[in-house]
């Protein structure tokens, strides 16, 4: 008799472990699906602002800019130069 109730508390404690491995595994696995599905990812930006591109005109500006700065500004274009 004692045989058998080692036998039957080994296969309790197998199953419960077997139960809980599974449920554990749904739960994570529905957990990370969530999280994936809570973060969009970023749309890109399409480089264009909704404003008008307004250059800076000033004295101490103009004096540290290149001159293909200052030909796209002239142009009203966003300077793409350094």
């Amino acid at each position: 008799m004692n045989g058998v109730r080692k036998t039957v508390a080994a296969a309790a404690i197998a199953g419960s472990m077997l139960v809980g491995g599974v449920a554990g595994a749904v739960l994570y696995g529905a957990t990370t699906l969530a999280a994936q599905a809570a973060s969009p990812s970023p749309s890109p930006s399409s480089g264009t602002s909704s404003g008008t591109f307004v250059s800076n005109e000033t004295a101490a500006h103009e004096a540290g800019e290149s001159a293909a700065r200052e030909a796209q500004e002239n142009a009203g274009q966003v300077p793409t130069v350094p």
